[in-house]
């Protein structure tokens, strides 16, 4: 089915195949609703994991074991979610505990450094991407920005192709401690137009995973496909949330 294309990685339409009931109603399919549901049981365990990452960097422990735990445990379950969709249930509550840790390491980490010359830097990284959140998603309701297949298809690449760069990037660093693309850092017209492009990106991915929460209940899909999307919809306002926060560090310095 065309339809089940999205940027996001976590959802896409190979992420549907074998789990739509052809429009048979069971009473156990997936809904918007009941996503939504899952999402903000997802959120709050996200949140609860940040806040205790965030404490302990501040109580001097060091943020790196919690970030390679939280990137590395979240990549391995997200991996073993695109094969094993029906034990989102159980798999995404823990890729969401996981994911608070490296957020909120990274977010302290953040804060500490701009603590002088950038005061309530996380906070407005964390209210913007509540805004554009909510501006994508009118845009998307009120059909603005239209989600065609060549949309899709483009997001896509562009998304893909993104996400493969920062592995490299993690991997050559926690490997062999070099720094690949070191412009994507810096605080230079290159930079901060990188950093611009990805959030951009980023905000374009939420229209896609909004469609595909939307077509997945027209499809009815099963039921633990709530969690899979709302395991993929997190995916992408954490991502969100963090290129605006490294956009916004650029424009400080």
């Amino acid at each position: 089915m065309a339809i089940f294309k999205s940027g996001n990685p976590t959802l896409q339409e190979k992420a549907f195949e074998g789990t739509i009931f052809q429009g048979i109603s069971t009473g156990e399919e997936m809904t918007i609703q009941g996503t939504m549901k899952k999402f903000c049981v997802l959120f709050l365990l996200m949140l609860a994991t940040t806040l205790l990452a965030w404490n302990q960097y501040y109580k001097g422990s060091n943020p790196m074991p919690l970030m390679i735990t939280g990137v590395a445990g979240g990549f391995i379950i997200g991996l073993v979610m695109s094969f094993k969709k029906q034990w989102s249930p159980f798999l995404a509550p823990a890729f969401a505990i996981l994911e608070g840790l490296f957020v909120g390491s990274v977010s302290a980490a953040y804060d500490y450094s701009f603590k002088e010359s950038y005061p309530g830097l996380v906070m407005q990284a964390v209210g913007l991407t509540l805004i554009v959140t909510l501006v994508m998603y009118v845009l998307y309701y009120t059909r603005v920005i239209k989600v065609t297949n060549k949309f899709r298809s483009i997001i896509t690449i562009a998304t893909v192709s993104i996400m493969l760069f920062y592995l490299l990037k993690w991997v050559a660093f926690l490997v062999f401690g070099t720094t690949i693309g070191a412009f994507t850092n810096a605080s230079t017209p290159l930079g901060i137009g990188f950093s611009v492009v990805v959030v951009c990106l980023a905000a374009l991915n939420l229209l896609l995973d909004f469609d595909m929460i939307e077509k997945g209940a027209e499809m009815k899909a099963p039921r633990y496909m709530e969690w899979y999307s709302a395991f993929g919809l997190l995916f992408t306002l954490v991502w969100l949330y963090l290129e605006i926060l490294r956009l916004l560090s650029k424009l400080k310095d």
